[in-house]
């Protein structure tokens, strides 16, 4: 299963951490993990923490129950963060793709050019108006990942496989 929702990427990966260590053990409602999230890590709004649910899941640091959310006991290594990004979001491989094959660094906006045909038809009729700048700032989203997990480094205003 692979993930669209991917949050801005923060400053430092202890973030996901602290994210991580909000989710409680037991399982309990989105609503009451999103409050958790916004409370311990400082998460501006419920939809914000609700994206990081989402990702959590995508990182396999947390999982959905038929009784609500719960944080796995899973270390958020770097090489851990690395493998289930790039194997569980969405978009993610086909970036990295794009990068190992260019020969000089590519910008966002080129690196979406080449992954836009991967956007499922139904994003096109479900923001008809926005769909574009919408996937435009997720693949944006991923590539600074890439640069925090270390599997991309920022060059001459783009991106270079690390």
């Amino acid at each position: 299963m692979q993930f669209k929702l991917v949050p801005p990427a923060p400053d430092d990966l202890s973030v996901v951490a602290d994210a991580q260590k909000a989710v409680p053990l037991v399982p309990d409602s989105e609503d009451d993990c999103c409050e958790r999230l916004m409370r311990r890590v400082g998460f501006p709004s419920r939809d914000a923490a609700r994206t990081w649910l989402t990702f959590l899941r995508a990182l396999e640091l947390a999982t959905e129950t038929q009784t609500g959310f719960k944080r796995l006991r899973t270390d958020p290594t770097p090489e851990h963060l690395r493998d289930a990004f790039t194997r569980r979001v969405f978009a993610a491989e086909e970036l990295l793709a794009v990068l190992v094959a260019a020969e000089e660094p590519v910008s966002a906006d080129e690196a979406y050019a080449r992954v836009r045909d991967r956007v499922p038809q139904w994003e096109h009729f479900k923001n008809p108006e926005r769909w574009e700048e919408i996937w435009g700032e997720r693949v944006a989203d991923i590539l600074e990942w890439f640069v925090l997990l270390g599997l991309a480094e920022r060059r001459d205003g783009g991106y270079v496989r690390a």
